[in-house]
């Protein structure tokens, strides 16, 4: 799917889809309430997955950020745009995709002044793949240790994407997945 065709779903203050627009020009200093997702990637040996943003990106280019984001099309399932954006931008197959935060939302204003203004469902999967960056996406993507990308993540939060660093202090995987530990019955990965 091509940048000029691909839509994000408008949605209202109550999170209620409206309407469509071209990812193309929702972007913007105005940016209206749009559907997103965010995905935390990990692997058999309990690492994240992080990915550094590609210098072709409108907002937060250059920026540390998590595994990878998109927008469902208009009618997609959120699974099936997830693993869309995973081959799209890492080339990678994912499984176990869970969801994490079903109501996460945030508005961001890039140095630019570009919003970000989305509800942003975050979701956790599983991956043994070595990612091959789409440069356009990601300009590099690192394997680390959960519980250090926590501590930075509260140490420099200015280091990375501003919804990163908001998800990560509402998520507690990143302690947990370097300790193997299992978090609601559940042991990841």
């Amino acid at each position: 799917m091509t940048v000029t065709t691909e839509r994000v779903v408008l949605l209202d203050d109550d999170g209620t889809p409206v309407g469509s627009e071209l990812k193309s020009v929702v972007h913007s200093e105005r940016t209206p309430l749009h559907l997103a997702f965010s995905c935390h990637v990990l692997n058999s040996a309990g690492q994240v997955l992080v990915t550094r943003r590609s210098l072709h990106k409108q907002t937060w280019p250059g920026v540390w950020t998590n595994s990878f984001c998109g927008h469902p099309q208009p009618d997609e399932p959120s699974e099936e745009a997830i693993t869309r954006r995973a081959h799209d931008e890492l080339g990678i197959t994912l499984r176990d995709v869970r969801l994490e935060l079903p109501l996460f939302r945030y508005r961001a204003v890039d140095a630019s002044g570009i919003v970000e203004n989305e509800v942003c469902p975050v979701y956790v999967a599983v991956s043994d793949d070595e990612p091959l960056v789409n440069p356009y996406e990601a300009m590099e993507a690192r394997w680390v240790d959960g519980a250090a990308l926590g501590e930075a993540l509260r140490a420099v939060p200015w280091a990375f994407s501003p919804w990163f660093v908001e998800q990560g202090a509402e998520m507690p995987l990143y302690a947990a997945l370097a300790a193997r530990g299992a978090r609601d019955g559940v042991t990841w990965p």
